[in-house]
């Protein structure tokens, strides 16, 4: 596995213990890296970049999950899912000379990991929109 893919999945980890507990931003991020000592810098570095991206941004980014989202309420979609797809959103904001398929194909095979193969299409259908709204945005 790649070292970016590593992040990603380590970032989605982040984002999923945020959501679910009961911690802070910095608490959060402490007890995860406490746990993992021996994670290469440059990993840490990038998961880093996109978890603070995606804290710091979240409700820009769960306003755009949600517009693209097809009637559906973050609160409603599966943990993995809405965090997976926070990630990768707060990747297109913060690294916009990564291509979008990119960025969408790796969310894709790290669902393929953490989430079930019902979710693959609604989330690849959701970053695609954003990807392009994002696009948009851009030019004008």
């Amino acid at each position: 596995m790649g070292t970016r893919r590593k992040s990603r999945e380590l970032t989605l980890q982040m984002l999923f213990q945020l959501d679910m507990g009961k911690q802070d931003v910095e608490q959060v991020r402490r007890s995860f890296w406490s746990e993992r000592k021996e994670m290469d810098e440059s990993v840490r570095d990038f998961a880093d970049d996109i978890f603070r991206i995606a804290t710091e941004r979240s409700a820009q980014i769960d306003e755009m999950i949600e517009k693209h989202a097809a009637n559906w309420k973050l609160d409603r979609m599966a943990a993995v899912d809405r965090n997976l797809m926070r990630a990768a959103v707060a990747e297109f904001i913060g690294f916009p000379k990564t291509p979008a398929p990119v960025i969408i194909n790796e969310a894709l095979e790290i669902a393929r990991k953490f989430s079930s193969p019902e979710a693959l299409n609604f989330i690849n259908g959701v970053l695609d929109s954003v990807s392009k709204d994002l696009a948009q945005q851009k030019q004008t």
